[in-house]
């Protein structure tokens, strides 16, 4: 989990995730830049022996260098990442050990962090897939940085997140190698306290998104609830409608698939992931 300035999320959030990690799963705590009450709250976990190491970076460094800190020195058969603005759900971490271990070519996969009501069934239940041990994926490209749990054989055979490449983008190359990636289903959903429809969020009126841009707003150029909220339905309606042949997204075939999601009304939108 990557902390940074936001103690009233990380205040649900860490706890949340210490108590349902269990004994299968350890957590690596890293706080970026220099947020008192933050680091103060999260600082506090260093000795609780679930976490395995807890890390202070001043700077506040892009989530690859996190990330990559803990794929590159951790040793589990499994690595993940947990946002510091979601709460996971119960049974996430044996459920996903379980379908790792009955799925060979399981790389990432991950919670569902969209509302009910932004489920398409008819564009996604097309690539719903059966897999050993009965277990059902969601299958996709990409899942979001957030609550996945993945393979630490992705990382020995294509190494780490490279430079200025995204989470999004490190998942596409997994694809590209032949892993299956996607949302475990029926869904096990985070609970995303950014989304304005979140009943955590802190975002209860304009002049509040306004005052903490999170960064997918910024760069998508969100500055009211309901651009924001549509930011969000976007992604997740694109989710869903990606074709499961990640080839669509390298060279002129991603080029194309930009161009039908943008005929679609579901483009224009960028992911911090």
């Amino acid at each position: 989990m990557v902390t940074y300035d936001q103690p009233e999320y990380v205040k649900l959030s860490l706890p949340r995730l210490l108590d349902t990690c269990g004994d299968e799963a350890r957590v690596w705590l890293w706080h970026n830049g220099t947020h008192a009450e933050t680091l103060e709250f999260a600082r506090t976990f260093a000795q609780d022996e679930r976490v395995e190491r807890f890390h202070h970076c001043p700077e506040n460094e892009p989530l690859r260098v996190p990330i990559n800190w803990l794929f590159t020195e951790s040793t589990g058969d499994m690595v993940s990442k947990v946002d510091d603005d979601c709460l996971v759900p119960d049974g996430w971490v044996p459920t996903f050990i379980a379908a790792h271990d009955d799925i060979e070519q399981l790389g990432a996969v991950g919670c569902w962090r969209f509302p009910d009501e932004d489920f398409a069934p008819d564009l996604a239940m097309p690539k719903v897939g059966e897999f050993p041990g009965g277990h059902r994926v969601l299958q996709n490209y990409w899942v979001q940085g957030s609550s996945f749990v993945m393979k630490r054989a992705c990382v020995e055979r294509h190494g780490p997140i490279a430079q200025k490449q995204t989470v999004t983008q490190y998942f596409v190359r997994l694809a590209l190698q032949g892993w299956v990636n996607g949302w475990y289903f029926p869904f096990l959903r985070e609970e995303h306290m950014d989304d304005p429809r979140s009943p955590y969020t802190r975002f209860r009126t304009d002049e509040d998104l306004q005052a903490r841009l999170p960064l997918t707003a910024r760069l998508n150029g969100a500055t009211t609830l309901a651009e924001w909220e549509d930011v969000i339905r976007r992604s997740a309606r694109a989710s869903q409608a990606a074709p499961l042949d990640p080839r669509h997204f390298a060279g002129w075939r991603r080029r194309r698939h930009h161009l039908w999601l943008r005929a679609k009304g579901m483009a224009g939108f960028t992911r911090q992931w």
